[in-house]
């Protein structure tokens, strides 16, 4: 299927690793130029090579999107190329705490680097797509927005906002031709979740291939119809979808790609 992003331009935050490479990549093999964004300037000047060194089209855009500064120098970076078709707010951060860990400034701060954050990057770019008539916005959510654990729940409730604000965001884009979506990711396999799998296994007596720490992993802490972790591809084909043409009438939608972690019909 052809997705009709080639001469569309996308930004994803928080690009220089795991499912943010994972889509600049895939955004790119697509025919679409990208940004690559991080605040680590030698690892978002690596993905962007491996792209243009695959014959992909990258810039990219260094920064932290926490503050006001670190935002506007982001989106400075980012336009010097050129437009700006599809943002994808990806960046996010989150602390291992639970209720009686976590501080009122570990939750302000979580907010800042996963609401507010999107918040300036929506502000910065999407009034120039309105102009366009053509966007796309998408944020990245989490089954846990919706059905709360006891831990982590300053993480929790940023989701939630970001789910949130992006069905606000789609009513008040009503007729501009710009539309925006969430995808909403179960647990992924990137490099830091098999790290931390391999290292807690033996505790869990999950065995030491990594087949069964995977199958353990998920019958005890994650359990799913698939039976596995999903795959960064995966989480970025749904980001492509949302991307494309072929999405246009998708509009303060949520899109699972959970392996039906999140156990509800609506």
């Amino acid at each position: 299927m052809d997705m009709q992003l080639s001469g569309k331009r996308a930004l994803v935050t928080g690009s220089s690793s795991g499912l943010g490479e994972a889509m600049v990549k895939m955004f790119a093999a697509e025919g679409a130029a990208v940004v690559v964004h991080g605040r680590d300037r030698a690892r978002t000047e690596a993905v962007a090579g491996a792209i243009v060194s695959a014959g992909g089209r990258a810039d990219v855009a260094i920064g932290d999107l926490a503050d006001d500064a670190g935002a506007e120098a982001v989106i400075r970076q980012a336009l010097a190329g050129g437009d700006i078709d599809i943002l994808v707010n990806n960046a996010g951060h989150y602390h291992h705490l639970d209720w009686h860990s976590a501080t009122p400034a570990n939750w302000e701060e979580t907010y800042q680097i996963n609401v507010v954050s999107a918040v300036r990057m929506i502000r910065g770019l999407v009034p120039a797509m309105v102009g366009r008539g053509f966007g796309r916005v998408i944020q990245i959510g989490g089954g846990l927005a919706s059905q709360p654990i006891p831990m982590q729940p300053d993480y929790e409730a940023s989701l939630a906002a970001r789910h949130n604000l992006a069905v606000s965001l789609a009513r008040r884009l009503k007729d501009t031709g710009v539309t925006s979506n969430v995808v909403s990711p179960g647990a992924i396999l990137v490099p830091a979740v098999r790290d931390l799998l391999e290292k807690i296994a033996p505790a869990h007596g999950w065995g030491d291939r990594w087949e069964d720490i995977e199958s353990g992993c998920v019958k005890e802490m994650v359990p799913n119809d698939i039976g596995r972790l999903g795959r960064p591809d995966e989480i970025a084909a749904a980001v492509i979808y949302l991307s494309s043409h072929h999405a246009g009438y998708i509009s303060g939608a949520t899109l699972r790609v959970d392996g039906g972690t999140i156990r509800s019909a609506f």
